[in-house]
């Protein structure tokens, strides 16, 4: 990480910790602090293949009826994609992605379930005069079906109601997410992942991502997940000023506390 990652990091940490924490022993609320070895987004270093910490807290109103209910939240990372732009001469000072996000989860029967919502995220910084800005409104929807004990299958698709992370007149760019778990014995479960990112007027920018990990459940909140992850992005496109093609396939270990 750069110095200024380091510094983000050690905030964020404290403020999880001294402020995550209590609120999360409040009823409906959950939360989650991760160190992962690299930040990838639909496949994509977010951090320049470096580590990142990562935060978030949810809340989901109580519903006696159990078939469904209200949730908002906010989660936040470390990155660099924005501030590696000035190794190309173009002066940004970014080091956070901040995400708000809010919707709806349901059941359809015992089998299957939903989820509706819309997400922001935010890259907070100082950008030069005419650079497009980098924060993006999405709304999604989601399907899962477990049809067997310890299994599910889902699928979600996200809209871009605004340009999308930077790129001029993109507004209208979709991500399909196709993913598959299956818990093979107790504590450890298989994941599997698909998507497409489609990128409205910027072709280029287009790409399919997919994934293979396990993850292992622990005491406490604790798990871990090891994950190979790989892309087809057009390498130049993707490739940052410090030669690192962002979309290249790699090894991705996460660790996880949720409370």
């Amino acid at each position: 990480m750069t110095h200024r990652s380091n510094a983000f990091a050690a905030t964020l940490a404290v403020a999880v910790l001294c402020v995550f924490a209590p609120v999360a022993a409040q009823a409906g609320t959950s939360g989650s602090i991760a160190l992962t070895s690299d930040y990838l987004f639909r496949g994509i270093s977010q951090n320049n293949q470096e580590p990142a910490l990562q935060a978030g807290l949810e809340y989901a109103a109580d519903n006696a009826a159990s078939t469904g209910n209200f949730y908002a939240g906010a989660w936040g990372s470390n990155v660099s994609w924005l501030s590696d732009l000035t190794a190309f001469g173009v002066p940004v000072s970014n080091s956070l992605e901040l995400d708000v996000y809010g919707g709806y989860r349901g059941k359809l029967g015992d089998k299957v379930s939903y989820d509706v919502g819309a997400l922001y995220y935010w890259y907070p910084g100082d950008y030069p005069s005419g650079f497009n800005s980098p924060d993006t409104g999405e709304i999604y929807a989601g399907i899962t079906v477990a049809p067997f004990a310890g299994t599910t299958f889902g699928a979600k698709y996200s809209y871009a109601v605004t340009d999308l992370f930077g790129y001029a007149d993109s507004d209208g760019s979709g991500y399909l997410d196709l993913n598959a778990n299956w818990e093979f014995a107790p504590g450890w479960t298989l994941n599997a992942h698909g998507g497409k990112q489609w990128v409205e007027n910027n072709a280029i920018a287009e790409y399919a991502d997919w994934r293979l990990g396990v993850t292992k459940a622990f005491a406490n909140g604790f798990s871990a997940s090891l994950a190979y992850a790989d892309t087809d992005a057009d390498a130049p496109f993707y490739t940052n000023a410090y030669d690192n093609f962002l979309g290249e396939d790699t090894v991705v270990l996460t660790v996880t506390k949720a409370f």
